[in-house]
C-alpha cells in the first residue's frame, strides 16, 4: 500500500533540472514521450498515457508556452497536429534521461544480478502491482 500511496502522491511533485527547467512529473514525462516519438499526434499521446485528448492538449499548450515543444500541422491532414521538442525541450529530455541514469542505476544493477527464475518472479509481481494500481486509479 505504501508503494501505491507514494506513486499517487508523487504525481504533483516538481523536478528541477537546472537552467530554469522546473517541471511537474507529468510535463517531463510528456516531454520524454515526445522525445522518444517525435511528431506524435495529440491523439497518440493521449492513447500513450491513457488520458483524454483535452488533458494532453492542455499540458502541451503549457509546455509549448514554456518553450519545450512546438506544434506543426500534419501536411497530409490539416486537421491533425504533430508535436516536436524544441531545443529547450531536447535539453529537458536529456536532463531527464541523465536524472534517471543517476537515480535508478542501483535498481538496474540489482536486476542484472538476478537469475532468470528470480526475474520472472519480479516480473509477475510487478504485473500484479500494476493491475492493482490501475484498479485504484
Amino acid at each position: 500500500m505504501r508503494l501505491i500511496e507514494t506513486i499517487a502522491n508523487s504525481k504533483m511533485k516538481q523536478l528541477d533540472f537546472g537552467d530554469g527547467m522546473v517541471l511537474y512529473r507529468g510535463e517531463i514525462h510528456m516531454i520524454r514521450a515526445i522525445g522518444d516519438h517525435p511528431g506524435m499526434f495529440i491523439s497518440e499521446i493521449a492513447r500513450y498515457f491513457g488520458v483524454t485528448r483535452a488533458v494532453i492538449s492542455k499540458t502541451v499548450l503549457k509546455i509549448e508556452k514554456s518553450g519545450y515543444v512546438r506544434k506543426e500541422i500534419d501536411p497530409l491532414d490539416k486537421k491533425r497536429v504533430q508535436v516536436y521538442l524544441t531545443e529547450r525541450g531536447e535539453a529537458a529530455y536529456q536532463a531527464h534521461n541523465a536524472f534517471h541514469l543517476k537515480k535508478d542505476d542501483y535498481i538496474f544493477a540489482h536486476l542484472e544480478g538476478l537469475s532468470a527464475k528470480e526475474l520472472e518472479a519480479v516480473s509477475v509481481f510487478l504485473d500484479k502491482a500494476q493491475q492493482m494500481i490501475d484498479h485504484h486509479f
